[in-house]
């Protein structure tokens, strides 16, 4: 959207009122540098759900064209492990689950967007399946 009306504000600077001259070029530099760094800095919504017997991960981008939706669901015994990552700005969540064909399959998700009371909240539920699940394995 933004990225459209940089290009629309180009062409009518250039055909009609001429009032930046080089500095129109900026009209579509700088959306452009906005978009790289959306897509560049991950999936902006992630969603969490423990409700039931089943695990439910979705991660979308606000730009819809940007990145497709990742949306995981899989119940809570196959979970066998998670790690969150953060590297300055970025923060990833790994999950490793158990599968037939492999043995364990590992999914990642962007979580940057996250609040610490949120990634606090995403850990201790986590934790709370990962050692159900090892109580009942041994």
């Amino acid at each position: 959207m933004i990225l459209s009306g940089g290009c629309v504000g180009f062409i009518l600077d250039k055909i009609r009122f001429g009032i930046l001259d080089e500095k129109s070029c900026l009209l579509i530099i700088i959306p452009v540098i906005l978009l790289v760094v959306i897509y560049l800095h991950g999936r902006q919504i992630f969603e969490y759900d423990s409700d039931g017997e089943a695990l439910h991960f979705r991660n979308r981008n606000v730009v819809p064209f940007l990145n497709r939706p990742l949306s995981d669901e899989f119940p809570k015994y196959k979970l066998i492990k998670f790690e969150m990552v953060s590297i300055l700005f970025f923060s990833r969540l790994y999950v490793t689950i158990s599968s037939k064909n492999n043995g364990s399959t590992t999914l990642k998700y962007e979580t940057s967007y996250l609040t610490r009371k949120e990634v606090k909240d995403l850990k201790a539920s986590l934790n709370k399946v990962v050692n159900a699940n090892k109580e009942k394995r041994h």
